[in-house]
């Protein structure tokens, strides 16, 4: 069990972590007599502003942001009976009705298609005139301020800001090598024979061929096999997005590298080196595959997935699963595709109908502030963290509390989607020190690929893009997956492939994406 010492020291000790540095602290509180603004926050995690969605209730973190500043924030969020944030945020749009923040996850497209109509205001004077740390943190990252900008050039919403470098990484079954007597595969060929000998040699010792070489939660992880012979699987942290080819942007699924990289992934599904409930097994896989000794190999979180090797110490007699290296690829390469994007089309934005801009781009601005950053970070100081010679320690009773740290920091109304820098101190604490280790790894090499930070697009281009992309995505993965499956094969089946995204409007959909692209970032 972790203590709050050990925490403390392991925190204090370490090189990869360094305290964000903020311009300078605001005024508070911002208004003299408390000022009511509405609000919409609707995210993953709950649908109102409120502990999970219960707006009768107040966060902690909110409690002290209204003492602190004299702004209470007051639920208005619409679309409460979904989970889907489009759809909320399309419904709020159809009322007409916007309260005075809009905020939570996936906010970036529409409030940057509304906002130059009017629904949103601008931001780009308010925050040179009224919220110094939110410029002083643009101005350090000049890229995220271009990549955040609507097509006509303004800033319509802050978003939320993720912070270090590493997300998922390649993890193996370190004691079924050592009963093999293998070492972990550096390159393709090397893997390849791996995930032959999990199959074959009963690395689990029951007797039986029941191992499965290589799985996956997300189906979509299995994809990162692409990278072995030089294909993308998308260009973000998210799947199945456009990436940057040679200063233009294209899709990973209609180049030739990806066909090539597929067919070799049907072939590895073919021999069973791939779990064949790899499309319906779901998220229980790492529980259910790890827990029952089956699971050789994956590509998985850091930090959960580290943790299994205390929670299975005692079921799976010298379990050891860690973080290794990723393969080179056919052509020697190696790169971990997989990163923590900079910043998310999550966040807030301050409506047309919001008749105080300035006191709520300062309350922005709090966020972003030491003060406000640690609260939006930790949670309530003294209630679940503790300064300790200037680093912010979470509680021993936070930490060992048997919850995940960030399910409980939720409830507190930290790491909620407002708009604010996360500090990668707050995941570091809970770390174990199999994934430190792996990040440690994964730190002294030059793995990390650059990511697409999308596009804002014109009306015009919005409409090009949503009368062809969708249609063109869905035909995409339904002949991905056929494709592993077996029905069919990919480069038989590859000019007639091309032929059919050309004909549902492809190449126009390129072309708005590279004058988007071009208009954003080329100067």
């Amino acid at each position: 069990m972790r203590t709050l010492k050990l925490a403390a020291a392991a925190i204090l000790g370490t090189t990869a972590l360094t305290a964000p540095a903020f311009a300078q602290d605001i005024d508070l509180p911002i208004v003299d007599e408390p000022l009511e603004l509405t609000i919409h926050m609707h995210w993953a995690r709950a649908q109102g502003y409120g502990p999970g969605g219960d707006t009768s209730k107040i966060y902690p973190v909110e409690e002290v942001a209204r003492e602190k500043t004299n702004i209470h924030l007051i639920d208005k969020t619409s679309g409460r009976n979904s989970t889907d944030q489009s759809e909320a945020m399309n419904l709020l749009l159809a009322t007409g009705n916007l309260p005075d923040i809009v905020g939570g996850a996936k906010i970036k497209q529409p409030v940057n298609e509304f906002g130059p109509q009017g629904a949103f205001q601008p931001l780009n004077d308010l925050v040179d005139e009224h919220a110094p740390n939110i410029k002083a943190w643009f101005d350090e990252h000049p890229d995220i301020w271009k990549a955040i900008q609507a097509y006509d050039g303004n800033v319509y919403y802050i978003p939320y800001l993720p912070d270090g470098k590493y997300a998922r990484a390649w993890f193996v079954r370190q004691d079924w090598l050592d009963a093999l007597g293998l070492e972990q595969p550096d390159n393709v060929e090397e893997l390849y024979d791996v995930l032959v000998a999990f199959r074959d040699n009963d690395p689990n010792g029951n007797g039986e061929k029941d191992e499965i070489p290589f799985f996956v939660r997300d189906w979509e992880e299995v994809l990162r096999l692409l990278n072995l012979w030089d294909a993308r699987s998308t260009g973000a942290d998210v799947y199945h997005q456009f990436y940057i080819k040679d200063g233009k942007v294209v899709h990973p699924y209609a180049q030739e590298a990806y066909r090539d990289g597929l067919a070799n992934i049907a072939d590895w599904y073919e021999e069973g080196l791939i779990d064949a409930e790899i499309f319906t097994r779901g998220s229980s896989a790492r529980d259910y595959l790890l827990g029952e000794n089956l699971g050789g190999m994956t590509h998985d979180w850091f930090a959960s997935t580290s943790g299994y090797n205390i929670a299975l110490a005692d079921k799976v007699e010298g379990f050891n699963f860690i973080p290794f290296l990723p393969p080179k690829s056919v052509s020697g390469n190696r790169i971990e595709e997989n990163r923590r994007i900079p910043m998310k089309p999550d966040g807030w934005a301050i409506s047309f109908s919001n008749e105080h801009p300035v006191e709520t781009i300062k309350y922005f601005d709090y966020w972003f502030s030491e003060e406000g950053a640690l609260l939006a970070n930790f949670g309530v100081e003294g209630k679940t963290w503790d300064m300790v010679d200037g680093e912010p320690i979470y509680k021993d009773s936070v930490l060992n509390s048997g919850q995940p740290v960030n399910s409980q920091m939720y409830l507190e109304g930290a790491q909620v989607y407002r708009g604010y820098p996360q500090d990668y101190r707050y995941e570091w604490q809970w770390t174990r020190d199999s994934a430190r280790k792996g990040i440690e790894l994964y730190d002294t090499h030059d793995l990390l690929v650059e990511q697409f930070l999308g596009v804002a697009f014109n009306e015009d281009e919005q409409t090009i893009f949503d009368k062809y992309y969708p249609s063109i995505e869905t035909y995409m993965l339904e002949r991905q997956q056929a494709w592993i499956l077996g029905t069919g094969d990919v480069k038989e089946d590859w000019d007639d492939y091309m032929a059919a995204l050309n004909k549902m409007g492809y190449e126009d959909v390129l072309e708005v994406m590279n004058s988007a692209y071009e208009r954003q970032y080329g100067g």
